[in-house]
């Protein structure tokens, strides 16, 4: 993989919408498919050996189906963006992703050049959403769990500089830059600020972060 290339990690359990997806993603000089998995347990081994910069993932898959495999990837640690790419545009569906930590729900009916324009989005720290599913997020992100003011008070200087960069977007690369330390360096820091918060996903930082300025 090119130093400027942003990793991406294909998890689905059709070869064929893996195929197009990985060929659709190469016509991008800036991204590149450096892994591909047919199931969760798999995916799960290899977000830990690989840490990409985004995983796409399907929802409905045999055995352990999406949501499983994101919950139990944020559960290990797993700090790479997660986006989820499926058929499915119900509530419930999108509600559950968002709040175990998806940073994007996309469906597989979209336009193959707005989902590779979603994808760079991704890539770039952006939360990505399809048209339809905007309007069920609001209702996912407002979750009465939420860490309170005082939690900031537990982090280190470093790490609130961090999730202030978080909260502008920034993915973790420009954030390396930004501070002039390492990308695994920046992931180390994002794994323990949400920990410390009591957050899955970057999103969800980034949101509690900006409405503490608010």
């Amino acid at each position: 993989m090119s130093d400027t290339a942003a990793s991406i990690m294909l998890v689905d359990d059709h070869p064929l919408l893996r195929k197009g997806l990985k060929q659709l993603i190469s016509l991008e000089d800036g991204l590149e498919v450096v892994a591909e998995c047919s199931n969760g347990a798999d995916a799960l081994v290899r977000a830990e050996e690989l840490d990409p910069d985004l995983i796409i993932l399907d929802l409905n898959m045999q055995g352990m189906d999406g949501l499983e495999t994101l919950k139990r990837m944020r559960d290990n640690g797993v700090t790479s963006r997660i986006v989820m790419l499926t058929v499915s545009d119900a509530d419930e569906d999108v509600v559950t992703a968002i709040t175990n930590g998806a940073d994007g729900y996309l469906l597989k009916d979209m336009d193959p050049e707005l989902l590779l324009e979603q994808i760079q989005r991704a890539v770039d720290g952006k939360m990505v959403l399809s048209e339809a599913i905007t309007e069920v997020l609001a209702t996912a992100l407002r979750r009465p769990s939420a860490p309170t003011a005082s939690k900031l008070d537990g982090l280190t200087n470093r790490e609130r500089e961090i999730l202030e960069l978080i909260a502008k977007g920034m993915s973790n690369k420009v954030i390396a830059r930004e501070l002039d330390i390492s990308d695994g360096t920046v992931k180390v820091h994002v794994k323990h600020l949400l920990k410390k918060l009591g957050l899955r996903s970057r999103v969800e930082a980034a949101v509690w972060m900006v409405n503490q300025d608010t």
